[in-house]
């Protein structure tokens, strides 16, 4: 129906940065909006970064000033781009996506991927 993809994860040293980047495809009617969020091992899934499709933010206080999240309505794609990154930025990434479809037009439905690994080296 919806497909969400991530990609662009990968190891890196601590300081280095990286760049995500996550297309939402199918059944889509209009994306409202889309979000970032992290698993650690062992740990609970949470809120990274989230863009509206008029272009509000929204980001983890831990991530502030490092990273940034934007959006290409165009294309249904999310980015978030990963500055200054620290060993406890290692996690699973998660993409969601909050869209209408052709099969719900009034009620938004959250679609998710697979997740991309990102591990920071310190």
């Amino acid at each position: 129906q919806v497909q969400v993809e991530e990609s662009g994860g990968g190891l890196v040293q601590a300081g280095a940065s990286l760049r995500l980047s996550c297309t939402a495809s199918g059944n889509i009617f209009a994306v409202n909006g889309m979000g970032w969020y992290r698993q650690p091992p062992g740990k609970q899934r949470d809120l990274v970064a989230r863009i509206t499709w008029g272009g509000s933010t929204l980001y983890a206080e831990s991530v502030k000033g490092r990273f940034t999240i934007s959006m290409d309505n165009a294309k249904n794609t999310v980015y978030l781009q990963m500055n200054s990154l620290k060993p406890e930025d290692t996690a699973v990434y998660y993409c969601s996506a909050d869209v209408l479809t052709m099969q719900s037009l009034e009620i938004p439905e959250d679609f998710w991927g697979q997740g991309t690994q990102v591990t920071v080296s310190s």
